[in-house]
């Protein structure tokens, strides 16, 4: 097992999900936000089903980063209950997995 961690955040559309993304990037909160353009999101909400286009979010950062990360798309996300997932990474390339803590220390 890895301290580094795959984030999974859905936004309403490509622009959100840049705007999301570059700014976990840019505060280090993230080394990586990959744009998934095209998902379609089947979910109930406030007792209605909804059958939505969204854009997805795929983060790599350090397990140590991710509640400064929630808080963070909380303030800046559009939804009421943004997604934000955590998904551990049990193994990986090296150089890879070094890159993403090297570009997420904070200060």
């Amino acid at each position: 097992m890895t301290d580094e961690i795959v984030v999974l955040i859905t936004a309403p559309d490509e622009d959100g999900a840049a705007g999301i993304g570059r700014t976990l990037v840019e505060e280090r909160l993230a080394a990586c936000a990959n744009i998934v353009r095209a998902v379609r999101s089947i979910y109930r909400w406030k007792g209605e089903i909804f059958d939505e286009p969204e854009c997805l979010l795929v983060i790599k950062t350090v397990s140590g980063n991710f509640r400064k990360l929630e808080e963070r798309v909380r303030s800046i996300h559009p939804y009421e209950v943004p997604e934000i997932i955590a998904l551990e990474i049990s193994e990986g390339s090296r150089p890879y997995l070094d890159w993403i803590v090297e570009n997420t220390r904070l200060g």
